[in-house]
C-alpha cells in the first residue's frame, strides 16, 4: 500500500465523486483515469458507494479511496471494500488512531489550528482543508498553515478549475479536491475532457 503523499502527488486534482447509480461507477472511473486523474475519492453519501468502490477497483490504473468516512465503523466497511486511501471531513482521535492502526493512507479534514495540532499529535501531517472556500479560502489557509511548515494540504469544497491554480501555488498545497470533474449526468467524453483539463493544471 502506498502512502498519502504519493496519492496526493499523482495528479493536481483528486475527483470527489458521488455515485448514485452503480452502473455509472466503471464508466466514470475509466473516463477520469483516461483523462489523467487516477486517484478517485468515492464519498459514502449514497447506498451504492461501497459497491461503487469495489467496481472502480477493477479499472486499470485507478487508485480508489473512500470519502465521507465519519467513524471507525465506516473505516472498517471501506477497508473490507479494499480502499487504497481514506478521506474524512474532520478528525477525531478514535478515527485517527484506527486509520493509523489499519495502515491505510489517511487524509483527515481540518479547518483550524487546533485540528492540525490534533493531527500532528496523532502522527499525521497531511490534511484536507475543508470546506476550503467556506472557511475563508486561500487567505485563511495561508494564515492557518503558517505555523505548521511540516503540514501539507488538499483544499476541498468550493474549489474550481478557475481557482485551483491559485491554491496549487501555495507551497504547502499538494493537490486539490474537486467535484467539477465528474458532474452529475456528465457523459464519458465530457468527464474525460474535464479530467484532462484538471490534470494539466499548474500553479499560478
Amino acid at each position: 500500500m502506498t502512502d498519502i503523499y504519493s496519492i496526493m502527488t499523482k495528479a493536481p486534482v483528486i475527483p470527489v465523486l458521488v455515485i448514485d447509480d452503480i452502473a455509472d461507477a466503471i464508466p466514470v472511473a475509466e473516463a477520469l483515469v483516461a483523462g489523467g486523474l487516477p486517484c478517485l475519492e468515492v464519498t459514502l453519501r449514497t447506498p451504492c458507494a461501497l459497491d461503487a468502490i469495489e467496481a472502480m477497483k477493477t479499472v486499470p490504473g485507478a487508485i480508489v479511496g473512500a470519502g465521507t468516512v465519519l467513524s471507525t465503523k465506516d473505516l472498517e466497511a471501506v477497508m473490507r471494500a479494499g480502499v487504497e486511501f481514506v478521506v474524512s471531513p474532520g478528525l477525531t482521535d478514535s478515527l485517527g488512531r484506527a486509520a493509523k492502526d489499519a495502515g491505510v493512507p489517511f487524509l483527515p479534514g481540518v479547518a483550524t489550528s487546533a485540528d492540525i495540532m490534533r493531527g500532528l499529535d496523532l502522527g499525521l501531517s497531511h490534511f484536507k482543508f475543508f470546506p476550503a472556500e467556506a472557511n475563508g479560502g486561500l487567505p485563511a489557509l495561508k494564515a492557518i498553515a503558517a505555523p505548521f511548515g511540516m503540514a501539507k494540504f488538499c483544499p476541498t469544497g468550493g474549489v474550481s478549475l478557475k481557482s485551483a491554480p491559485d491554491w496549487l501555488a501555495h507551497p504547502q498545497v499538494l493537490c486539490v479536491g474537486g467535484s467539477w470533474v465528474a458532474p452529475k449526468g456528465g457523459d464519458r467524453a465530457t468527464i474525460e475532457r474535464l479530467a484532462a483539463e484538471a490534470a494539466a493544471l499548474t500553479p499560478t
